[in-house]
């Protein structure tokens, strides 16, 4: 049994739902989200809550269960709160700017890389930290995934960008000694 579906999700102040059948739209002062929720799960709002349940006890609908509720649950979340992933830089000469709806980055190529940021999702630059936001998880996610990719950290000089969560273990360099 589903201990993360069993739980329903609070619907805060100015954040609309509306249900019709498997489509889920929620609204709010960040934006509007919808989603379609798998055919084995069914969601019905009763008062400040939302509720999901399996349609049948079958094993694909209880799987479903509580991926569905955590899906409604960021689309809450997201219109009211947002979310943020925030990437670190270092390196000398990398730099990071946004003109407009672009993500202007300088990371030692010879080239500079302009990105055009999704619609729904910002980026702010602060010395050598880009935070980007956005209502939708997964797209901020994979916006920060993307730019990650442009020049992944490196383990010997740590140069690159990378999640300010996320630590880079440290390579020694070479050894010192001629073959003994």
């Amino acid at each position: 049994m589903s201990r993360i579906g069993k739980h329903p999700v609070n619907i805060p102040e100015k954040v609309e739902v509306t249900i019709k059948g498997d489509l889920v739209t929620v609204k709010g002062a960040k934006g509007t989200l919808t989603h379609k929720l798998n055919s084995n799960v069914v969601a019905t709002v009763e008062g400040k809550t939302i509720v999901v349940k399996p349609k049948d006890e079958s094993t694909t609908a209880r799987a479903q269960w509580g991926t569905a509720r955590t899906l409604v649950n960021n689309m809450v979340t997201g219109v009211s709160a947002g979310f943020v992933k925030s990437l670190e830089f270092t390196g000398v000469g990398y730099k990071a700017a946004v003109t407009g709806n672009v993500l202007n980055l300088s990371l030692g190529y010879s080239h500079a890389i302009d990105f055009p940021l999704p619609a729904g999702i910002t980026a702010k630059v602060t010395k050598n930290q880009i935070d980007i936001e956005g209502s939708n998880k997964e797209l901020v996610g994979q916006v920060a995934a993307k730019v990650r990719s442009f020049r992944e950290p490196e383990p010997y000089k740590g140069k690159g960008v990378k999640y300010t969560t996320e630590t880079i273990i440290r390579k020694a360099g070479k050894a010192g000694g001629k073959g003994k």
